[in-house]
């Protein structure tokens, strides 16, 4: 399963983006066209694993934003268990590679606990990373329970398959005869979108048209495809994304370049998937393989904004300004390890062409709907079918279960399990034309709501706030939100607004809605998104001290897990010995140059960096007006806010006297997933470009000590 990737995207759904092995894959299988996620990330993951609706598996959002309602914990239950689970208990070898977004922010540790992690899930082998997002050049890779080095300048996409096909070959050297079930979930296409240099070059040229006109050819391409009925209408636009012919002349090179990394990214996924298959059927496999591929595990992302940008998560959460000129600057370095690019708003309403909306917005198709294809070449007869019939990420484990002959379990591990709450697809596979199966799915993400029942979907209509992906605006009561009618059955892409005509068929489907929430814990209803919500679930979990201790190098730590020096006034001492030559090296940082904080030594004089963002004149400095001497000494700094402002004081000390301080205009909010708070070296992407190589400490760091001084929200 891919991430981000809209309906319309690939090229087997009618997408301007080559995609050869999924169109291989579908000629001899069959495609879905009606086929439905929950909108987001962990959701949807947790409902592809565990075959129940995300609420009823504690996963109603991501684990950033996790409450303590049974709905929301980010907590898969030990009463759901996986489909990974109930294949290795039924002799499967299991593996997992990539993308792993279903733990609490709590308890990405490397110390644990590990009950949600791959291998606590019934992945017996995990290869990948934790989280929403991470550097696709420089990823925070986890192998089991442990962090490991990637190696340098290769894409991460190219490791997970290196890993996959590693793996199936000593699978089958070990046990020839055991089956196994392998998921693969690249962090492809989610921010930052980045791909290897020469796929980038592939597309050059290929978007300059703009947004607006790419709808509508890849609106026609799906049409002669097949892939959406003649009767289809394209929605337009939303009034809050921009035409491309209002865009300047830069502001579409801008644009075109971010698209043309978005589709080398994507149709490079496609090849290293490629060799997948081609190991398999190197190894006589594939022919005996059910191959589940979902592009996408909700809609496109419009997380971009307006023109893009080379800084995804810090332009989400600590809003840095970014000149167009800045953009324009950066153009070459897209797509590569000096750029967390996104690509803007109005390509992703291209990628989910016919649809209205975008990730997030589970009232409507542009958020649930991404297109699914199966092969299975010894049991799927009629090939290059298209399957109509509405399909949901929960369908997937009874597919499997039925596929392999399991029932489904009644107890795992001593704990009675939950039913499941899909279905399985398999009486589609050869007979094409069998019924829908009459149905309900319900959906919700932050307070954006639909229902599904036989044909007909009820909608609610998204507020500007979560249009705007906007922090800190205030959301409507969930009680306001308006409704809207659809018939699916004779409008495919949810254009036809049919609530004045038939209001009693709205309100039955409101109610049912509401009983739907009752039963699957998705009450209460939290649509909020702001930084107090962003940190909630650490405050809740991770004990809150006036003082933390780190007992020299080799510490690494998740943010979670850190001493929350963000948005806090604190001072940091390190304990060192300093070296006969002069001290060199990193003694603390956290984060990478794209925001984050480092505190090293250089020519034996302390320095202290704040990165607010990537931009050259985001990066703040203080160096200490003397050099430290020879032998023991404590060195630190001090940060103190300002409630009014928006930047620190910060002050640099060497056995308690202060020698040097300076006004940091900005401060740092967040800091990016995967990149670690770290002792002695500058672990990940570096935050100062003052030191190569993590810039190791060159002396001796007998302790840390971190000092909360006092709090601004």
């Amino acid at each position: 399963m891919t991430d981000d990737v809209g309906f319309a995207a690939a090229s087997t759904f009618g997408g301007l983006i080559d995609t050869p092995t999924l169109d291989q894959l579908a000629e001899g299988g069959l495609v879905y066209n009606n086929f439905h996620t929950t909108a987001v990330c962990s959701p949807s993951r947790a409902a592809l694993l565990t075959g129940r609706n995300h609420h009823a598996v504690g996963t109603g959002i991501i684990p950033e934003v996790a409450t303590g309602f049974p709905g929301y914990n980010s907590e898969i239950p030990k009463n759901a268990a996986t489909i990974a689970s109930i294949l290795k208990y039924n002799g499967y070898s299991t593996a997992m590679f990539g993308k792993h977004h279903n733990v609490p922010i709590s308890q990405i540790s490397t110390s644990g606990p590990f009950d949600n992690w791959p291998t606590s899930l019934g992945f017996e082998h995990f290869y990948g990373f934790i989280g929403s997002q991470t550097d696709q050049w420089a990823p925070a890779l986890i192998q089991g329970t442990s962090r490991i080095r990637p190696p340098e300048g290769q894409h991460l996409d190219q490791l997970l398959a290196d890993d996959l096909i590693r793996w199936l070959r000593n699978q089958k050297a070990a046990a020839p005869k055991q089956p196994f079930f392998a998921y693969l979930a690249p962090g492809t296409a989610h921010a930052p979108i980045q791909a290897p240099r020469a796929w980038i070059e592939k597309f050059q040229g290929r978007f300059d048209q703009g947004w607006n006109k790419a709808q509508e050819d890849i609106f026609a391409r799906q049409k002669n495809a097949g892939i959406i009925p003649r009767t289809a209408q394209l929605n337009p636009l939303p009034a809050h994304i921009s035409a491309w012919s209002d865009l300047t002349t830069d502001q579409r090179r801008i644009a075109a370049r971010l698209m043309e990394v978005y589709a080398a990214q994507v149709a490079h996924f496609d090849h290293q998937f490629g060799r997948v298959i081609a190991e398999l059927e190197r190894m006589d496999e594939l022919d005996n393989t059910l191959i589940i591929f979902i592009q996408g595990d909700n809609g496109a992302s419009t997380q971009g904004g307006r023109l893009g940008t080379t800084n995804d998560l810090g332009a989400l959460i600590n809003r840095p300004p970014e000149p167009e000129s800045w953009l324009l600057d950066s153009i070459d370095l897209l797509g590569g390890p000096d750029a967390k690019a996104h690509y803007p708003a109005g390509w992703a309403m291209a990628m989910n062409t016919p649809f209205r909306y975008a990730k997030r917005i589970a009232s409507h198709l542009g958020g649930t709907r991404t297109g699914m294809v199966v092969s299975w070449r010894t049991h799927i007869q009629r090939t290059g079918g298209i399957r109509p019939q509405f399909q949901h990420l929960i369908d997937i484990a009874p597919t499997i279960l039925e596929a392999a002959k399991l029932p489904p379990p009644e107890i795992v591990d001593g704990t009675p399990q939950q039913s499941l709450d899909g279905k399985s697809m398999m009486a589609g596979f050869n007979d094409t034309e069998a019924p829908a199966v009459p149905r309900v799915q319900y959906f919700e993400i932050l307070g954006n709501r639909a229902i599904y029942a036989n044909g007909w979907m009820a909608s609610t209509t998204p507020p500007k706030a979560a249009l705007a992906a906007a922090f800190n605006e205030p959301p409507p009561s969930p009680t306001a939100y308006q409704w809207e009618l659809y018939n699916l059955r004779r409008d495919f892409s949810q254009s036809t607004d049919l609530a004045r005509q038939n209001p009693e068929k709205l309100e039955s489907l409101k109610k049912l809605w509401w009983k739907e929430a009752r039963d699957n814990d998705v009450l209460p209803i939290d649509n909020s998104v702001t930084r107090a919500r962003f940190t909630a679930e650490q405050r809740a979990h991770v004990p809150s001290r006036s003082r933390y201790t780190y007992w020299g190098p080799g510490v690494e730590l998740e943010r979670a897990n850190v001493a929350p020096i963000l948005n806090r006034s604190y001072s940091l001492n390190a304990h060192v010995i300093i070296p006969e030559r002069a001290g060199q090296g990193v003694m603390t940082s956290v984060g990478s140059k794209f925001s984050g904080w480092s505190f090293f030594l250089k020519d034996g004089r302390p320095v202290v960096v704040e990165a607010f963002s990537d931009q050259p004149r985001h990066h703040f400095r203080l160096t200490a007006d003397e050099v430290v001497t020879p032998g023991p000494a404590v060195i630190g700094y001090e940060v103190r806010y300002r409630a009014d402002e928006p930047g620190v004081d910060v002050s640099l000390h060497i056995n308690g006297r202060q020698v040097g301080s300076a006004y940091f205009p900005h401060r740092v909010r967040m800091v990016d997933q995967g990149e670690s708070f770290a002792i002695g070296e500058d672990i990940g992407i570096p935050v100062a470009t003052d030191y190569t190589d993590g810039g190791p400490f060159n002396g001796q760091i007998e302790k840390v000590h971190i000092d909360i001084l006092d709090h601004l929200e």
